[in-house]
């Protein structure tokens, strides 16, 4: 198991990004949370198998159809982490 942080930018607030991750991650069986922050980036902090999380970043990296991703900026997290995925 691993916990990694995402940081995205781009058009990705007000697109159902972070809806979507939490599905997405779901159907990897990653935990976690999908967050907006007042600069206008989401953040995403995911903990599972190290081949899912490399699977959701490469999903990060396209969004939804009516994102525009820019970057997606990955770290290793050492926070707590809850129990299924939520957004907020």
């Amino acid at each position: 198991m691993a916990t990694a942080r995402f940081l995205v930018s781009g058009k990705v607030q007000g697109v159902f990004f972070r809806a979507s991750t939490r599905e997405r991650a779901l159907d990897l069986g990653l935990s976690g949370r999908a967050t907006n922050l007042p600069d206008g980036r989401v953040e995403v902090i995911a903990d599972g198998d190290a081949d899912a999380l490399d699977a959701l970043e490469a999903w990060l990296r396209h969004g939804p159809p009516s994102a525009r991703v820019d970057d997606v900026a990955r770290s290793n997290w050492d926070g707590a982490v809850n129990e299924g995925f939520v957004t907020g």
